[in-house]
């Protein structure tokens, strides 16, 4: 069947997606079957050690995979930009993402796909400030994270008025940000849960925004490789109708998405519930909208030289690779 290209929904932050360090721990129970051709073994999902990847979390401690004939291993990354370098090298088949990191990957990766979103929120990614310190006015350091965290703290910094380049940009992992924060290197951040909440139990920042609050939205992506894809279109369907209906769990019963991503990624169960309330979890087609959305993305990352030349979005981003029900 061929496929149209397209993109996400309205605009893009996390994830996430996405977030500890780039060694691969194995995170699921492999099934019996196998319906993607992966050399044999599993077939492996790349995702992030947040309770933004709680659908997943949920369909491999529920047996939902296995149910639907897929021999899948979820493996951790800690941070999206290196679940999308391990499709690239074959690590993993398909992984879970933010629409901006996968964007700031396709100069290096131009054979990603993005098959559909399964998430979206615009109060999921927080702005932390330095206790002392309560607009963005008074920032004068801000931690990044390449990627979504990225392009999150430039819109914060654009829809308050502060030119980016008048504030000094220091990039580290997620699990740094609280300590530089305490120790009073970086001013503040912009990230996903649980670093929002880290800042805030350690009693050295406090919460001033979220990127809704500054009409900044971000969606995560299923992704894959194009030749894998070419040869497992069943495989890739069958993932995407079990993450639906692992969704649909995770939205009806938020503690039993709790007690997945503890279990998965020693989470606190109360982060979860909390991320399920401000996170819309569900497959959608990627749009033509979401495509236009995009190319905000792909400015920004030209802007800062991450891209140099404009990628082929039409290509990368799939038009309805899911529908629902078939």
């Amino acid at each position: 069947m061929a496929w149209r290209s397209e993109f996400g929904k309205v605009a893009l932050v996390a994830a996430s997606v996405v977030l500890s360090i780039a060694t691969v721990v194995a995170c699921s129970r492999p099934a019996t079957r196998s319906t993607a051709d992966v050399g044999g073994g599993p077939l492996r999902i790349a995702v992030g050690i947040d309770p933004a990847y709680a659908p997943f979390f949920v369909a491999d401690q529920e047996g939902m995979f296995s149910a639907a004939g897929l021999d899948v291993k979820l493996v951790q990354f800690g941070r999206g930009g290196e679940a999308v370098d391990a499709l690239a090298t074959g690590q993993v088949q398909v992984a879970g993402s933010s629409d901006t990191t996968t964007i700031s990957q396709l100069r290096q990766n131009p054979s990603l796909r993005a098959m559909y979103s399964y998430e979206a929120s615009g109060s999921y990614v927080k702005v932390v400030l330095r206790n002392g310190v309560d607009s963005a006015a008074g920032v004068k350091k801000m931690g990044i994270v390449a990627g979504l965290s990225q392009i999150s703290t430039d819109k914060y910094l654009e829809a308050h008025g502060v030119p980016a380049g008048s504030v000094q940009m220091i990039t580290a992992t997620p699990a740094d940000m609280p300590a530089l924060l305490a120790r009073g290197d970086i001013d503040g951040y912009v990230l996903w849960e649980p670093w929002p909440a880290t800042a805030l139990s350690q009693g050295t920042g406090h919460v001033v925004a979220v990127t809704g609050d500054y009409n900044w939205f971000y969606h995560h992506w299923a992704i894959t490789t194009a030749p894998w894809l070419q040869a497992n279109e069943a495989a890739a369907r069958s993932i995407a109708k079990v993450l639906a209906e692992a969704s649909q769990r995770v939205e009806a019963d938020p503690q039993l998405a709790a007690t997945a991503t503890k279990k998965a990624v020693n989470v606190a169960e109360d982060q979860t519930i909390t991320a399920v309330n401000e996170i819309d979890f569900g497959i959608a087609n990627l749009t033509k909208k979401d495509v236009e959305a995009a190319q905000s993305v792909v400015d920004f990352y030209k802007r800062i030289g991450v891209l140099s030349e404009q990628p082929d979005l039409a290509s990368t981003m799939l038009l309805d690779m899911y529908q629902e029900g078939k």
